[in-house]
């Protein structure tokens, strides 16, 4: 049963990172963030449309690993609709998860991150665009980097 999950979850993770939702600039942004992970390579910027509290649209561009990517693609899927503190919620649950492999909640198809806290080196790709997703939607210009991630 585990290595027929390991495998689904390995499925969606490839098929993100092949092929990335809302992997494009977005014109009407009202916030970016920009994320670094200088362990791996990845850099990422993310764009978000707020109207008020709620998170409109959500896309990315920029390069890095699968998990990097996957999780950036999964991240605009999960985030549209949803409100400022909704998304800090959702965060939390998900840096609960990739840092300790616990999910607490529904966290829907963001569970294939699940395993990653057994690859210490990948737990930063993860999570990566969820802390440039809080820089966006507190306004904070400044680039995100994982250094201050542990792992």
């Amino acid at each position: 049963m585990f290595d027929d999950i390991n495998d689904l979850y390995q499925q969606v993770i490839l098929d993100h990172c092949k092929k990335p939702r809302n992997f494009h600039e977005m014109a009407q942004a009202t916030r970016t963030a920009q994320g670094h992970n200088p362990l791996c390579g990845d850099n990422l910027k993310l764009f978000l449309a707020l109207d008020g509290d709620v998170i409109q649209d959500a896309s990315f561009v920029g390069s890095g690993c699968c998990i990097s990517k996957a999780s950036a693609s999964l991240l605009t899927d999960a985030v549209k609709g949803k409100t400022k503190a909704e998304v800090q919620a959702i965060f939390d649950q998900v840096h609960e998860m990739i840092m300790t492999g616990k999910i607490v909640g529904d966290v829907g198809k963001l569970a294939v991150f699940a395993g990653v806290y057994r690859y210490p080196a990948r737990v930063k790709c993860a999570i990566l665009s969820w802390h440039a997703l809080i820089a966006a939607i507190k306004g904070e210009d400044q680039s995100v980097t994982t250094e201050s991630e542990k792992n």
